[in-house]
């Protein structure tokens, strides 16, 4: 079974990695297999989802192509056993219409050998 302290530090690098906009360490941080999910309301509600690295991987890198993160912060971090559940903010700067959109989000999450199996991250813009 993968520590706490193991899982907290595979997401604070996934989070510090996605501010970065490292394509590459954001891959890193999900297993091979895992699933990936987006879940948003806003003006256009959003929904996508991706299983295996083939179909996850290009829809990270648009996401990080597309969306700067500025401001990010987490306000919440829960594990419980190989789980856990992430409370978080950012200010999402879109490279696209150049708006910037104060956002919160919060990410279910689950791992299994030291990296992430299932991804769901739900938002709202405020």
């Amino acid at each position: 079974m993968t520590e706490r302290g193991e899982i907290e530090k595979l997401l604070l690098g996934l989070y510090a990695a996605r501010v970065r906009g490292d394509l590459a360490a954001v891959c890193a941080a999900f297993a091979e297999d895992a699933k990936f999910e987006l879940a948003g309301a806003s003006m256009t509600p959003l929904a996508m989802s991706a299983v295996g690295s083939e179909k996850y991987r290009p829809l990270l890198a648009t996401m990080i192509r597309t969306f700067k993160l500025r401001n990010h912060e987490i306000l919440s971090l829960l594990i419980d056993g190989a789980k856990a559940a992430v409370l978080w903010r950012a200010d999402v700067f879109s490279r696209i219409t150049g708006t910037t959109v104060p956002t919160q989000l919060v990410d279910v999450i689950e791992t299994r050998g030291g990296l992430i199996v299932s991804y769901t991250e739900f938002f709202v813009a405020r």
